[in-house]
């Protein structure tokens, strides 16, 4: 894993980033030269923009969520994304070289080398991959520990593609109990934890052991391991890390207090705030159209009112009023009593169910963010009744609200709709990865990460 302004990419992910970014800018050098028959222009006239090109389609591909690994993606939602790449990338790049201040003839050069470029890209990308060039920062992992804990763990790398290269199991002790791994998982012909780590030259170790009283861990091998070099994770970083989830289940109260993170200063605050403004005016611009013609078919459709005001907890505790388009039949909840949406909800009005799937019944609350009610990332906000029953039941629930709550958030470019106490519980472990690690970086990833799911539709209700 690699650490950038505070958030947690796969090596693989990264290495994929770098490399797509010099084969696009070598793809335009390459079409340029065999436009004007081998012979390149001036490197300061062709260099710019070729990395221009490069930067734009790494963006476009990072927007579609070609750089998000996703277990639960199936093939078509994939083949969708890359097919969406194609469509976008193209008439994208040749825009932006079209409206920059350039020469008529070297102009008509980019104009020509843009899909000339991406063909080459597509075809040495998927060369590459098909034959294996791509390398990979696998890292051999050894898991400590043979329990529940374990097998958890085990799943969790699973969903790392080739980033990890798992081992196998080896004891936390000789006596250990509840044994839930086959025996020929477990690392044999070592009883000691370091000459295994020199046998399968071991990068990391991940301790998932939730009971280390009395003498359960082997803490001085522990040590000479990590003084071999080798990486010792617990459960919770090893979930920060991997999944990026703070989970509940391997959380404890000295490791969110002593450990970095949730840092709330004055300055973070302010550049945040700024932010807000500036990209939630621009994007109340750019939606007005889709806002105004998404108003009017609610009217036509089931009359007024249009909007949907609804109270929810924002940062601190405070309450206010979200404002959303209304999505629902007006008697949606007649009976007073909350309810969770669910899947294919029979209170969702047909076009409801269209402005869902794009997130348009999203767009009002980005007044919300210009009166400081909310931030354009940040966790979904939750009504009072839901907040005093998840409050309850689930450890860490209020943490949640020390930052302003988000029209979109890391939960949500993560996980489904929230439609029980489960999605609440998984949806949480997200927030506080989200409130833990958050930098404008960090929003900026979820800003394109949010395009990619409005795109797709992936998540709605």
């Amino acid at each position: 894993m690699v650490r950038l302004f505070n958030h947690w990419f796969a090596g693989n992910t990264v290495l994929q980033v770098v490399f797509d970014a010099i084969l696009l800018f070598l793809s335009v050098v390459i079409a340029v030269a065999f436009l004007n028959n081998g012979e390149l222009m001036s490197l300061e006239v062709v260099v710019p923009d070729a990395l221009l090109f490069a930067l734009t389609m790494v963006a476009l591909n990072a927007i579609v969520g070609l750089y998000h690994r996703n277990p639960g993606r199936t093939t078509a939602q994939t083949t969708a994304r890359i097919v969406l790449s194609v469509l976008l990338a193209v008439p994208v790049a040749w825009t932006i070289f079209s409206l920059l201040p350039r020469a008529d003839a070297w102009s008509e050069t980019l104009r020509l080398a843009v899909p000339l470029a991406f063909v080459t890209f597509v075809a040495i990308r998927g060369i590459a991959v098909q034959s294996g060039l791509l390398p990979a920062l696998a890292r051999r992992t050894l898991i400590l520990g043979t329990g529940a804990e374990a097998v958890a763990v085990e799943q969790s790398i699973g969903k790392m593609d080739d980033a990890v290269r798992f081992l196998g199991f080896f004891p936390a002790k000789k006596m250990e109990t509840a044994i839930q791994v086959s025996g020929n998982r477990i690392l044999a012909g070592s009883s000691d934890l370091v000459e295994a780590v020199r046998r399968h030259k071991v990068d990391d170790i991940i301790v998932a052991v939730r009971e280390r009283r009395g003498g359960v861990l082997p803490l001085r091998e522990l040590l000479d391991c990590k003084l071999l070099g080798v990486r010792v994770l617990d459960l919770s970083s090893h979930y920060e890390r991997t999944v990026g989830q703070l989970r509940l289940d391997s959380l404890h109260a000295s490791w969110l207090i002593f450990g970095d993170g949730f840092r709330q200063g004055l300055l973070r605050s302010f550049v945040k705030r700024v932010f807000d403004l500036i990209a939630s005016v621009a994007l109340l611009v750019l939606a007005l159209p889709v806002m105004v013609a998404a108003a009017a078919i609610i009217a036509v459709e089931s009359g007024f009112p249009i909007l949907y005001r609804q109270e929810r907890v924002g940062q601190g505790g405070r309450l206010f009023n979200v404002i959303k388009f209304r999505s629902m039949r007006r008697d949606a909840e007649i009976d007073g009593k909350p309810r969770w949406a669910v899947s294919n909800d029979d209170r969702v009005t047909p076009w409801g169910r269209i402005m869902r799937k794009g997130r348009i019944d999203e767009l009002p609350q980005l007044i919300n963010v210009l009166r400081g009610d909310m931030s354009l990332v940040g966790p979904r906000p939750e009504r009072p009744y839901f907040v005093d029953q998840l409050a309850r039941e689930i450890p860490y629930y209020a943490v949640r609200h020390s930052v302003k709550p988000g029209v979109t958030g890391w939960a949500q470019v993560r996980y489904k709709y929230t439609a029980s106490m489960d999605d609440a519980v998984q949806k949480l472990q997200y927030d506080l990865y989200y409130v833990k690690n958050h930098t404008l970086f960090l929003d900026i990833v979820v800003l394109f990460e949010t395009v990619g799911v409005v795109l797709t539709g992936e998540g709605a209700q």
